[in-house]
């Protein structure tokens, strides 16, 4: 995996802490000076010294790539048994065969084409 520049990497956080000093501007408070001062702090680095960022830019990939490991398997569990089984429940309870796969007495299993396929000279 490419890793990302420690000039990205500043002004990305230059950006989030940006954002973060001004967001209590949306609920009529004043401008947050700590997180505008990091904000500041990150843009002059990234601007004049942005080697030094190296350091916390492999960390900010470790993190990345541990949340990546562990909230991956989490989203598959749910997904898996918030969708997949309901649907797998609900098709057996309605006895259909989405796939054809049932077993019966004809001499072959090949399916017949319902629609004809047209010439392939026109394509798009």
């Amino acid at each position: 995996m490419k890793k990302s520049s420690s000039k990205s990497f500043g002004y990305l956080f230059f950006g989030l802490f940006l954002i973060l000093s001004l967001w209590p501007v949306l609920n009529d408070n004043s401008i947050n000076f700590l997180f505008l001062s990091i904000s500041a702090v990150f843009l002059i680095l990234t601007i004049f010294k942005a080697k030094i960022l190296d350091f916390l830019n492999n960390y900010w990939i470790k993190l990345g790539e541990l949340l990546g490991r562990v909230v991956a398997p989490i989203i598959m569990f749910a997904v898996f048994f918030v969708i997949v089984t309901p649907l797998s429940l609900l098709t057996k309870l309605l006895k259909k065969d989405l796939l054809n796969m049932r077993f019966n007495d004809s001499k072959t299993y090949w399916a017949n084409k319902v629609k004809k396929i047209d010439s392939m000279d026109k394509q798009f």
